[in-house]
C-alpha cells in the first residue's frame, strides 16, 4: 500500500524515469507538503504540472479541485499524453482525484469510477473525500452528466 505511493512519489522526482515511461504531466495531489516538493521549475519544459495543495483529512475541501484536476487529465489524454498522479502515500487524494476525473469526463458513476480503479491498484479515499465525490455524483446526476447507479 504505501510503498505503492510512496514508488510513485519518487518517481516524480525523477526526470529521467518519467521521460522513460512517457509522462508528459503530472498532477501532484499534495503539492507543497515535505514529502511531495513539485512546480514548475522543476519539471521545465519537459513535463506540465498540476500541484493540489491538499491534506488528507476528512475536513479538507477537495471538490474545488474536482474540475481542475479533471480538466488537467482530460487535457493530457486527449492529447495523447501519460499523467501520472500521485499524493503522500497514494491511496486517498490522488485515487480521489482520478475518481472525479472519471465521474466528471468519462460519466461514471462513483461506485462504477471506484470498480473501475480498483481493477487497476488498491485505493481508500477518506470519508470525507468519499462525501466530496457523492455530492459530484448527485450535482452529476441533477445535470444529467453521469449514469446512475
Amino acid at each position: 500500500m504505501g510503498k505503492k505511493g510512496s514508488s510513485h512519489r519518487v518517481m516524480s522526482h525523477d526526470k529521467f524515469g518519467l521521460w522513460t515511461l512517457g509522462i508528459t504531466h503530472v498532477l501532484n495531489a499534495s503539492h507543497g507538503k515535505l514529502c511531495c516538493k513539485g512546480s514548475d521549475d522543476f519539471y521545465g519544459t519537459t513535463v506540465k504540472y498540476y500541484g493540489v495543495p491538499a491534506n488528507d483529512l476528512p475536513t479538507f475541501e477537495l471538490s474545488p479541485f474536482f474540475y481542475p484536476a479533471a480538466a488537467f487529465i482530460d487535457q493530457a489524454v486527449t492529447s495523447g499524453g501519460r499523467v501520472l498522479v500521485h499524493c503522500a502515500v497514494g491511496v486517498s487524494r490522488s485515487a480521489t482525484l482520478v475518481l472525479a476525473y472519471l465521474m466528471i469526463h468519462h460519466h461514471l458513476s462513483l461506485l462504477s469510477a471506484i470498480q473501475c480503479v480498483q481493477k487497476k491498484r488498491w485505493i481508500f479515499p477518506n470519508r470525507g473525500f468519499l462525501q466530496q465525490l457523492l455530492c459530484l455524483q448527485q450535482n452529476l446526476q441533477r445535470n444529467g452528466e453521469t449514469v446512475p447507479k
